[in-house]
C-alpha cells in the first residue's frame, strides 16, 4: 500500500463474522474467532474491518482472537455509515460522527492507532458524485493528530480520489469490481501507475455468488472452483489489486488463500477477460 506498509495481496474481509446481514452477533463466535486465527496462521497479513459492522461485534471478535495483534498485521477500518435500529446503512460523514466512528474503532479493536482509515462516501455499489473535501479533511486532521497512519478511500470517482489526494496521501481505494463487473478498469491502472493500491470489494459478487457459464467453463478444465478462479484472475490483473475475501468458514479461507498459487495459462486468461 505504501512503502513503509507491506501486506500479502490475499487478506480477509472479516464483514461475514457478524451475525446475518452483518447485523448482530454471529450464531457461533468460537468458529468466528477460529477463522481469524487461521487467517494469521496462514500468513495473512491483512485484515479489512469496520466498527459498522455488527456494529460493534466484527471488531469486538477480531480483537478477542487477535489481541496482543502480531508485528506484521495490518488491520484497516472504514469510516463513513452506521447501522439504524432496522440494520440499515445510513452515511455518517458529519465531523463529529467521524471523530467518533474512530475512536469506536480504536476502542473495540485495543489499539491507540489505527494503520488504515478508510472513508467510505458512495452509495451500496457505485460512487456518488460531489465534494469528498469536508470528510475527508477530518481524516486527515486526525492522521495529524497522530490517531491515523495512512488514509483510503471507498467507492469514489477517479476525481474524488484526485480531490482527497490534495488534501492528503492516499495510499489504497476499495471500490465494487470483480471478474464480471468491470467498471474500474481504467481506475485500476491509472491507480497502479500512481502507486496506489486498489482493493475490490465483493470480489466473489458480494451477497449473491458470482454466475457465469464462462468462469465456470474455465475452472472445470482447470480442475479448480470458479470462485477460486475469479480471485487468481484479480490477482493476475494488476499487481495493485489486493484482496479481501471474506468468510465464516475455516475450509472457505483455505481455499481463497490457495487460490493465490493458481496458474492462468494464456488462453483461459483471454477466455476469462472476455468475460465482462
Amino acid at each position: 500500500m505504501a512503502d513503509e506498509l507491506t501486506v500479502t495481496r490475499m487478506g480477509y474481509g472479516a464483514m461475514q463474522l457478524a451475525g446475518p446481514h452483518v447485523f448482530g452477533p454471529p450464531a457461533d463466535r468460537d468458529a468466528a474467532v477460529a477463522v481469524l486465527r487461521e487467517a494469521v496462521e496462514l500468513g495473512i497479513t491483512h485484515i479489512d474491518t469496520s466498527d459498522y459492522y455488527g456494529p460493534y461485534v466484527t471488531n469486538e471478535i477480531i480483537k478477542e482472537a487477535l489481541h496482543p495483534y502480531p508485528d506484521d498485521l495490518r488491520i484497516v477500518t472504514k469510516v463513513g455509515a452506521l447501522r439504524d435500529a432496522d440494520g440499515g446503512w445510513p452515511q455518517a460523514l458529519a465531523p463529529g460522527q467521524l471523530r467518533h466512528a474512530v475512536q469506536d474503532n480504536l476502542s473495540h479493536l485495543g489499539l491507540d492507532v489505527l494503520d488504515v482509515v478508510n472513508l467510505r462516501v458512495g452509495g451500496f455499489d457505485r460512487p456518488q458524485p460531489g465534494s469528498i473535501a469536508e470528510p475527508f479533511t477530518v481524516l486527515a486532521e486526525l492522521r495529524q493528530e497522530g490517531l491515523i497512519r495512512h488514509l483510503g478511500l471507498s467507492t469514489v470517482s477517479p476525481d474524488q480520489i484526485a480531490e482527497a489526494r490534495s488534501i492528503a496521501p492516499v495510499v489504497c481505494v476499495q471500490n465494487y469490481y470483480n471478474i464480471a463487473h468491470r467498471e474500474d478498469d481504467d481506475l485500476i491502472d491509472s491507480l497502479a501507475r500512481q502507486g496506489v493500491a486498489y482493493v475490490p470489494y465483493f470480489p466473489l459478487g458480494g451477497f449473491s455468488s458470482l454466475q457465469s457459464a464462462g468462469l465456470e467453463a474455465v475452472a472445470a478444465r482447470l480442475h479448480a472452483s470458479p470462485l477460486a478462479l475469479a480471485l487468481a484472475w484479480l490477482l493476475r490483473r494488476s499487481q495493485n489489486i489486493l484482496l479481501i475475501p471474506g468468510t465464516s468458514s475455516v475450509a472457505h479461507l483455505r481455499e481463497n488463500v490457495a487460490a493465490a498459487a493458481l496458474t492462468l495459462p494464456e488462453d483461459e486468461l483471454a477466455e476469462l477477460d472476455a468475460i465482462a
